[in-house]
C-alpha cells in the first residue's frame, strides 16, 4: 500500500499565491477528506497531487519517490471528476475497457478486468448500454470504474457527487466508504459538504485560503476544534457563537456572562471572546443555565426538531431537540448547556483550553 507526503507545498500563479506551504502526510489505505470552502484551494492542492497543476514549491512523495516532476501517467493515480466525462458514442464496456486498449493490454485481461469492475460496481447488466441510457448515479459508478479498473496505487475524488440530487448522494457516499474498505487503497476526496467529510473519512483536512486549518479524525476535529473557522465549518446545524460580556476565575473554573446570565465552565487559559456551543448540544432541561431564549421559527424534520431564537440581548440561537417537540413560535423557554460540550475561542477565534 501507498504512503503520500506533501512538503512544504506552494502554489503560485505569476505573483497570486493560491496555496502556502502545504504539509501533510497521508498513511497507506486512508480514506483522507480534504474539505473547506469554495476558494480554499482543496482542488487545487488534488490537481497537484495528480500532477495537473505543478508544483511552485516544496515536494510532493508518493511511496519513497519525489514525484514533482513525474507525468500524471506515471504516478499511479486515478481520478474521478465531479463531471462523469463519459464517451457518449461507446458502450459502458467501452468506456471501462477504453484505457486498458491504449495501454496495449490483452483482450482476454480486459475482458476479465471489465467483468470484475463492473460486478464490483453493480454495472455488469448495463455494460452494453450508452450513457445516455443511464441514470446519474449509474453514470458515475461507470466513472468510478474507469479509475478502478486502472488499479492504481492512489485514488483521487474530485466533488463527484456534486452534479447527483440528495438521496443518490447518500446512497453514492455510501458505496464509495464501501469500495475503499474492500479495495483498501489510499484515497483522497474533495468536497465542500462536511457530512460528506465526516460520514466517509479516516482523516478530515480543513483548509481555508491555501492553508490547513486543521488536521484530524471527523470527531477530533467535531469534538476539539482548533479555531471558530474549524469549529463553524464542522458539524450540521453549525455551532452557535454567543458574545462573551464579562469573565472571572471561580474556585473550581472560569465563569462566562453571555446575555446577562453568568455560566460555569471548566478552567482555561486566556480571556474568552465568545462562547461556542453546537445545537445538538442545547437543551430545554438539563445543564447549567443559558438564560431564555424567545422563539422565533420552528422546524419539525420528524426524527428532530430545530428552534430559532435570540437570547434577550438579541443574540440569535438554534437549538437542535430530539424527536417531535411541540414550542409554539414566539413563546419564551429557558436554555440549558452541558458545559463540557461549551467551547471558548479569543478575540483571534483560536480555542482556549
Amino acid at each position: 500500500m501507498t504512503a503520500l507526503s506533501l512538503n512544504k507545498v506552494v502554489k503560485r500563479y505569476a505573483d497570486l499565491q493560491v496555496i502556502h506551504g502545504i504539509d501533510l502526510k497521508i498513511e497507506p489505505k486512508e480514506f483522507v477528506v480534504f474539505v473547506g470552502p469554495s476558494g480554499c484551494g482543496k482542488s487545487t492542492l488534488l490537481r497537484m497531487i495528480a500532477g495537473l497543476e505543478e508544483i511552485s514549491d516544496g515536494d510532493l512523495t508518493i511511496g519513497s519517490e519525489r514525484m514533482n516532476d513525474t507525468a500524471p501517467a506515471q504516478r499511479g493515480i486515478a481520478m474521478v471528476f465531479q463531471s462523469y466525462a463519459l464517451y457518449p458514442h461507446m458502450s459502458v464496456y467501452k468506456n471501462l475497457a477504453f484505457g486498458l486498449e491504449t495501454a496495449g493490454v490483452s483482450k482476454a485481461e480486459i475482458d476479465v478486468r471489465v467483468q470484475k469492475t463492473a460486478a464490483i460496481l453493480q454495472i455488469d447488466q448495463y455494460l452494453q448500454r450508452k450513457p445516455k441510457a443511464l441514470s446519474g448515479g449509474q453514470r458515475q459508478r461507470v466513472a468510478i470504474g474507469r479509475a478502478i479498473i486502472r488499479e492504481p496505487k492512489i485514488f483521487l475524488f474530485d466533488e463527484p457527487l456534486s452534479n447527483l440530487d440528495a438521496e443518490l448522494r447518500v446512497q453514492m457516499r455510501v458505496e464509495i466508504a464501501k469500495l475503499h474498505r474492500d479495495l483498501g487503497v489510499t484515497s483522497i476526496y474533495v468536497t465542500h459538504d462536511q457530512v460528506e467529510a465526516m460520514t466517509m473519512a479516516d482523516k478530515i483536512v480543513v483548509l481555508r485560503a491555501g492553508r490547513i486549518e486543521q488536521v484530524g479524525s471527523p470527531l477530533d476535529l467535531y469534538n476539539r476544534p482548533v479555531n471558530k473557522f474549524v469549529a463553524g465549518f464542522i458539524g450540521s446545524p453549525k455551532m452557535n457563537f454567543l458574545k462573551v460580556t464579562g469573565q472571572q476565575e471561580t474556585g473550581t473554573g472560569t465563569a462566562v456572562t453571555v446575555a446577562s446570565t453568568q455560566i460555569p465552565l471548566p478552567p482555561v487559559r486566556g480571556m474568552a471572546d465568545s462562547l461556542g456551543v453546537r445545537p445538538e448540544h442545547l437543551s430545554l432541561t438539563d445543564g447549567v443555565p443559558l438564560g431564555p431564549m424567545t422563539i422565533q421559527i420552528v422546524e419539525q424534520l420528524g426524527g428532530s426538531t430545530l428552534l430559532y431564537g435570540a437570547l434577550t440581548d438579541g443574540q440569535t440561537i438554534t437549538v437542535q431537540l430530539d424527536g417531535q417537540q411541540s414550542p409554539q413560535r414566539g413563546s419564551q423557554v429557558s436554555l440549558f448547556a452541558d458545559p463540557a460540550t461549551c467551547h471558548l475561542f479569543d478575540k483571534d477565534g483560536l480555542a482556549l483550553r
